[in-house]
């Protein structure tokens, strides 16, 4: 994986802390999938998004998708080997994966779980998520802007982390 001073290149950018924004099932099929719920933007822009919004915040974005579970669950233990800092969109896998759940509580950084739609307001099967225990929160129900206030709240614990010393996340 390039670090973010490599992706960027340049002494100013070496500064900028990497954040994997990682997405499960389906979503590459953003803009064709359901788009009365999820909207008509593919996952090309979703990921542009993403970057953009990174740069405006001193965050060097990689955004990765996978409809396989074990690919998710080896991002994570990734993430939490790095200590980087994740935003996940678990997808389908919000309500019934305990693999995903016990990859995300060993996080050694913050984790923002996202929806673009409102689960609560879905289907029944939508309302548990077996993740968000372990997640530091979650942003859901504001389409593609659900990606953007996670990514600002990584860059707002970041800074506290940064200025008060932290080593690690707050606690769940």
């Amino acid at each position: 994986m390039e670090t973010a001073a490599g992706a960027m290149g340049g002494k100013e950018d070496a500064a900028m802390r990497e954040v994997l924004v990682l997405n499960g099932p389906n979503l590459a099929r953003l803009g064709t999938r359901e788009p009365d719920v999820y909207g008509t933007a593919n996952f090309d822009d979703l990921s542009a998004l993403c970057r953009e919004t990174g740069r405006r915040l001193g965050l060097h974005v990689e955004v990765r998708q996978t409809d396989d579970e074990a690919e998710l669950v080896g991002w994570l233990h990734e993430a939490a080997d790095g200590r980087l800092p994740v935003v996940l969109n678990p997808a389908a896998f919000t309500h019934y994966s305990y693999a995903l759940r016990d990859a995300i509580s060993q996080r050694t950084a913050p984790l923002i779980e996202v929806h673009i739609s409102n689960p609560a307001a879905r289907e029944e099967f939508r309302h548990t998520s077996v993740v968000a225990a372990v997640a530091t929160g979650t942003i859901a129900g504001f389409g593609l802007r659900s990606y953007v206030l996670a990514l600002q709240a990584v860059a707002e614990l970041l800074a506290e982390q940064e200025a008060t010393g932290a080593a690690r996340p707050a606690a769940r």
